[in-house]
């Protein structure tokens, strides 16, 4: 099989469960072409997000907090199962994204410019968000390190993609579902499954 013969990727991706290799989910692998199509998608999310009050965009991060805590059970049994933790560690996990998402609302709007003098006049500097960013979440710990990425991205206005490791999508997944529940913008947060080669190396020509 010639390199141009190969398939782009896999169609979908088996989640098992570490300890037993029980299947626990089968997850669609996202496509370079899907990627793009993302990335379309997080801009347009990006332009509300970033237009809100920070006092508005921190109450969003708040809201954020508080649906991950009152889901905290739920997301340390499914780390249990897909990334082989104890659950001790698992609801410390939990705990951990919505701490550092509190963390992040508190610094919102304290994401001020400086006024530095220079000979003349004075020089304007003013923080302003990237646009779209994009995470890469390893397997050992997908939710806290996953959440060092979205939280301080989000709350400086950005819009995010989150690549997760292939063997461990699930948590990540469900905290996107809960960011649009507590009424974060749609496309705002998004997870692209798949494999590293394929989605983690996709790239857009345009810029974003």
């Amino acid at each position: 099989m010639t390199p141009t013969d190969r398939p782009e990727r896999p169609l979908e991706h088996h989640v098992l469960d570490p300890a037993t290799e029980e299947l626990l989910a089968t997850v669609p692998s996202t496509t370079v072409a899907e990627v793009d199509a993302a990335v379309v998608r997080a801009k347009e999310a990006r332009r509300v997000w970033a237009a809100l009050a920070p006092a508005d965009r921190a109450r969003g991060l708040r809201r954020f907090a508080a649906a991950v805590d009152a889901e905290a059970g739920e997301l340390a049994r499914l780390e249990v199962r897909e990334a082989g933790h104890t659950l001790a560690g698992a609801r410390w996990e939990a705990a951990n994204v919505r701490d550092l998402l509190d963390y992040a609302a508190g610094g919102v709007e304290r994401l001020t410019g400086r006024q530095i003098p220079v000979p003349g006049g004075i020089d304007v500097t003013l923080l302003e968000p990237l646009g779209v960013v994009g995470v890469i979440a390893p397997w050992n710990f997908p939710m806290p390190i996953a959440a060092w990425g979205f939280a301080p991205a989000l709350a400086a206005g950005n819009a995010v993609l989150l690549k997760p490791a292939e063997t461990t999508p699930l948590t990540v997944l469900r905290l996107a579902r809960i960011a649009l529940d507590a009424g974060l913008p749609e496309h705002l947060l998004q997870v692209l499954p798949g494999a590293g080669a394929v989605t983690g190396d996709a790239r857009r020509t345009e810029p974003t």
